[in-house]
């Protein structure tokens, strides 16, 4: 098991961060963006998923704010976001392609109890 993202905030000011990842190639960025963007999509995604992404909208603005190039940044975000969900969706419709039943659901949404 890895520390994908450990944040522990001490006190009032002292918040610490701490990863077992070291990101050294675009396609292992590339892997655990996919891995995390799949498990977001999926029942894999637990019941704290407001608080969650609360947070990690919480620290990418924090990132933001401190940026040298804020614009930039902005930038990088929305095109690295875009080719992520069109390899996504590009997936999702192989898998349909090839008879694998997709379904999607909305954030905070539970899918269906079904019987197996």
């Amino acid at each position: 098991m890895k520390k994908i993202l450990e944040v522990l905030q001490y006190g009032d000011r002292d918040i610490r961060f701490n990863t077992d990842i070291k990101l050294g190639s675009d396609l292992e960025a590339t892997t655990l963006l996919t891995s995390i963007a799949l498990a977001m999509v999926t029942t894999l995604w637990g019941g704290n998923e407001k608080e969650v992404l609360a947070m990690i909208r919480a620290l990418a603005i924090a990132d933001l704010s401190v940026c040298v190039n804020r614009k930039e940044m902005l930038k990088v975000l929305e095109l690295d976001s875009k080719h992520l969900a069109r390899a996504l969706m590009d997936a999702q419709k192989e898998m349909e392609r090839r008879g694998i039943k997709v379904m999607t659901f909305a954030p905070g949404v539970q899918p269906p109890k079904m019987r197996s």
